[in-house]
């Protein structure tokens, strides 16, 4: 079972107590963009296997999004941050490469 730390009220939550909201750090495209951009956006997303950025909901719990990294293969988290955080935080990538020496951020 997933198991990811809310770092807002630090609770270890498993998968039934959150709420998944898809990937993380994506670049949004409204009205205003081109139907190009727009379709990509909502249809054209890499399956990745292996480490991934995802944005969760403590549903049961304070009902804030957080963020989380982890390996869709294995589910080992890597670590949690707030929603707010434009990037990963330093320590997570840092986490996800001493175990994975050949990955990049990019």
């Amino acid at each position: 079972m997933l198991v990811l730390t809310c770092p807002y009220c630090g609770v270890a939550a498993c998968e039934t107590e959150l709420a998944p909201g898809g990937e993380a750090h994506l670049k949004r495209f409204g009205p205003g963009s081109s139907d190009e951009d727009f379709e990509a956006y909502l249809f054209l997303r890499p399956n990745v296997k292996g480490v991934h950025f995802e944005r969760w909901r403590h549903a049961m719990g304070c009902g804030k999004w957080f963020l989380a990294a982890r390996d869709t293969a294995t589910l080992e988290v890597f670590g949690t941050y707030r929603a707010q955080t434009s990037a990963p935080p330093p320590e997570i990538v840092a986490a996800i490469q001493a175990k994975r020496p050949d990955w990049s951020l990019t």
